[in-house]
């Protein structure tokens, strides 16, 4: 019996739905897993040759989706979906804001810089939508989400290990990569820094923060694919071998935000778990401190001081001036704000706030889009919890929540859309609620015609 949600393609069955995505050799999960591996198996600070943009390939995969999406959206044969969706709708609204703040940005007078800085920041961010959506609308099924999940999984772990290769043996493999058509941003190739004498590793991201923000974000998903391996056949170890590694790569980032995203992650996490593996958890964590002490001394003692004397670090401090400096900005363009990418760092000074950064930058109108972003994709995912008793899939929502809720929170501590790593995985898995509430809902509307 053929079944027709409003807004939704016809819907045949689970078995022909799933026949259907199998057979496609290329969709929005192939996508993904491409875009996945891109960001991190890459080095952030490479782009393309011969244009005149600063583009990554990852980027180039993100427009290159967008263009497949817009094409499948012409015909009904391609298993790409169509009609209403709160996540898709909340994309075209951020898209919307961002067309709108550079028209209004580009309709006066621009300095050449701000000019090819709104152009440049224009394309990265259509890249960052087109992934959503692509993922949102072309990954079909549990089975070709958690695909791309666990790509995502995968991709994290081997960012992870080049970072603690960078910490431990001191061997930065960032240095020796050499990519036909690719070339290096800047001429500082370095992706390690120092705090408090130890060395912060950033494997193949752009910065150590932003190394451990993806490591807190990708966190929860490893956790899933851990604890769940058993019940799925899956060997274990490889997937608990994947969770320290990215955990370890979280604290030898030395980073504030890593930290408060891991523990806003566990916030999420710890209530919607089972008895059982609350009881796990509270017997890992410390155990898992304890061999980080070992392992590495001074380091937590490193890590409480971050917190501990925060009035007195000079990063604080700043931030603390970037709201001043920000002011008068926000004063002079409220509404749209001054445009993408025009508020240069170099020139204005550094504002170390994602939220802060897009009030000037896109106004009250874009901060509010920007916002949706991770109530909506949160919202998305916890709704398709409530509308499913497998508890596999239950889980998978949680920790999609718990994912998005890290760079929510890292926002407002350094500038998340300034860096490829962090921002491609926010939008990814933004995508990926989007795409995990749809399929509860197409299986709601089978069962319900299944009953009628």
């Amino acid at each position: 019996m053929t079944v027709r949600a409003p807004g939704a393609q016809p819907i045949t069955s689970t078995r022909t739905s799933r026949a259907r995505t199998s057979s496609m050799r290329i969709d929005g999960a192939t996508l993904g897993c491409v875009y996945a591996i891109a960001l991190t198996a890459i080095p952030a600070k490479m782009i393309l040759k011969g244009i005149p943009l600063a583009l990554t390939p990852a980027a180039v995969v993100g427009l290159l989706t967008g263009v497949v999406w817009f094409c499948t959206q012409m015909v009904t044969t391609l298993g790409v979906a169509k009609g209403r969706n709160v996540v898709r709708t909340t994309l075209f609204i951020y898209a919307s804001t961002q067309l709108a703040t550079y028209g209004y940005a580009t309709f006066g007078f621009l300095p050449p810089d701000e000019l090819s800085a709104t152009d440049r920041v224009l394309i990265t961010v259509t890249a960052l939508i087109a992934i959503a959506i692509g993922v949102c609308d072309g990954v079909r099924g549990i089975d070709r989400l958690t695909k791309l999940l666990r790509v995502v999984v995968v991709g994290a772990a081997i960012m992870a290990f080049f970072g603690l290769l960078q910490f431990f043996v001191g061997f930065d493999i960032t240095k020796s990569v050499s990519i036909p058509g690719l070339k290096p941003a800047t001429t500082d190739m370095s992706y390690v820094l120092e705090r408090a004498s130890f060395p912060r590793p950033a494997g193949t991201a752009g910065h150590p923060i932003e190394y451990g923000v993806v490591c807190a974000m990708i966190t929860p998903l490893a956790l899933h694919f851990g604890f769940r391996a058993k019940a799925d056949g899956r060997k274990r170890w490889p997937w608990w071998l994947a969770t320290t590694l990215i955990a370890v790569g979280a604290m030898l980032s030395l980073s504030r935000s890593a930290i408060l995203g891991l523990a806003v992650a566990g916030l999420v996490l710890f209530p919607g778990w089972p008895a059982k593996r609350r009881k796990q958890m509270l017997l890992a964590t410390p155990l898992f401190l304890v061999v980080m002490r070992l392992m590495v001394p001074g380091l937590l003692g490193t890590l409480y001081s971050l917190f501990a004397n925060i009035s007195d670090d000079p990063s604080a401090q700043h931030r603390t001036k970037a709201i001043e400096l920000a002011g008068q900005q926000v004063d002079q363009h409220l509404w749209l704000g001054r445009g993408l990418g025009t508020y240069l760092p170099t020139k204005y000074g550094w504002l170390d706030n994602q939220y802060l950064g897009t009030l000037v930058e896109n106004g009250l109108i874009g901060l509010a889009a920007f916002g949706m972003l991770f109530l909506i994709g949160m919202g998305a995912a916890l709704r398709a919890r409530s509308m499913t008793r497998d508890p596999t899939e239950r889980d998978l929502a949680l920790s999609l929540t718990a994912c998005l809720a890290v760079p929510a929170i890292s926002a407002a501590t350094f500038d998340l859309l300034g860096f490829s790593v962090a921002s491609g995985f926010t939008f990814l898995l933004v995508g990926a609620c989007g795409a995990l509430l749809r399929t509860m809902r197409e299986r709601r509307t089978e069962l319900v015609g299944v009953g009628s």
